[in-house]
């Protein structure tokens, strides 16, 4: 009996399994604070334009493997994340986090998108090189010409998974609706081709270039932000798509517009939700507790076992890995991480409040 007491560890906190950050671009750490808050879409956009290649190719992938190893320490079992470039490739395949690898396709212009889908396929076949599961994904309905769109969605839903910004921005909604407001003011002052005003929602004009390539059968849908769906939106992306997911990054959406997705609707539709951090780019770090602690400040009525759902398990079953993390149970090994500091009373994390792995 003492020998048993000697070689117990207790800890004051909670222990739940390692974490799946379903949306980050970890390319972009080295943007750790340099962007200006609440600039809005058009704004950010500018601030990447000027600052994605600040600083040099080594410092860039210094501090990208610094955020690896925070990320992992911090209980992150396995990430969504998005690269444009090669840069995360070798220490992504070094790394003990699982990641699949989104390679995100930009292109407004249709003159050039098989000279876009040429690039991200050899960008595909570089990553799976290193050993990683990566393949194309397109990035917005309003960085891309619907030629592309179609194009890029469809090698996505070739390899079974797609991730998608959605109406993350007022302004991506006005652009498609009436081909107003700051993005499509952008777009006109750089000559650029904007796409096609519809007159409805951003998410409507995706489904119906989704329906133009065959739609969506047993593939997995990530839809990431998400801050400005409505209910229309939601209902009409649950009829088509069977395997859909909504990714939420509440921090960064704070970041750049000082808005939040509709927690509510979503969870009244009953929709598969997922949790992210997004990139350094538009957030202060890379922390899935402080995502939680923002969804307890602004959502306070939200139950904290289902945000650690969205957490770890829904996001383990996008990725297709439920049977080995996301939870607790034999046969499993997800990691198992304390987050300390816990009010017990609201059942809530702290501001005090920090993750640690311990397996």
């Amino acid at each position: 009996m003492k020998e048993e007491e000697e070689s117990t560890e207790f800890y004051n906190g909670i222990l739940v399994p390692g974490f799946v950050n379903s949306h980050c671009h970890i390319e972009l750490s080295h943007l750790k604070g340099v962007f200006q808050k609440g600039t809005g879409m058009a704004g950010f956009i500018r601030q990447i334009n000027m600052l994605r290649e600040s600083v040099s190719k080594e410092e860039r992938i210094a501090a990208l493997e610094r955020e690896m190893d925070t990320l992992y320490s911090a209980g992150v079992s396995a990430m969504a994340d998005i690269s444009n470039c090669e840069e995360s490739f070798e220490t992504k395949s070094k790394s003990k986090i699982y990641t699949r690898t989104f390679l995100e396709v930009f292109g407004s212009e249709p003159e050039i998108a098989l000279e876009v889908m040429d690039g991200v396929v050899a960008l595909t076949a570089l990553a799976k090189e290193y050993g990683i599961d990566a393949a194309p994904t397109p990035h917005s309905c309003y960085t891309m010409s619907p030629g592309l769109l179609e194009a890029s969605s469809a090698k996505a839903l070739e390899a079974g998974w797609l991730s998608y910004h959605n109406q993350e921005s007022w302004e991506e909604e006005e652009l498609i609706m009436s081909g107003t407001g700051p993005l499509a003011q952008s777009y006109r002052s750089r000559s650029l081709s904007m796409p096609p005003v519809t007159g409805s929602s951003a998410l409507l004009y995706f489904l119906e270039r989704l329906a133009n390539i065959g739609g969506v059968n047993e593939q997995n849908v990530l839809l990431v932000h998400n801050t400005f769906t409505n209910e229309q939106s939601v209902k009409a992306a649950k009829e088509v798509i069977k395997n859909l997911y909504w990714a939420i990054c509440p921090l960064s959406n704070l970041f750049i517009h000082n808005a939040l997705p509709p927690l509510s609707l979503l969870m009244r539709e009953q929709a598969t939700i997922t949790l992210g951090t997004d990139s350094l780019s538009s957030n202060n770090l890379l922390s899935m507790v402080d995502e939680i602690k923002c969804i307890h400040k602004y959502f306070p009525t939200i139950e904290l076992k289902d945000i650690l759902e969205w957490s770890s398990y829904n996001g383990a079953k996008f990725l297709g890995k439920e049977n080995t993390l996301g939870s607790f149970e034999k046969g499993k090994e997800p990691g198992v991480v304390l987050i300390d500091n816990i009010d017990w009373q609201k059942m809530q994390l702290t501001e005090q409040s920090k993750s640690v792995r311990l397996v």
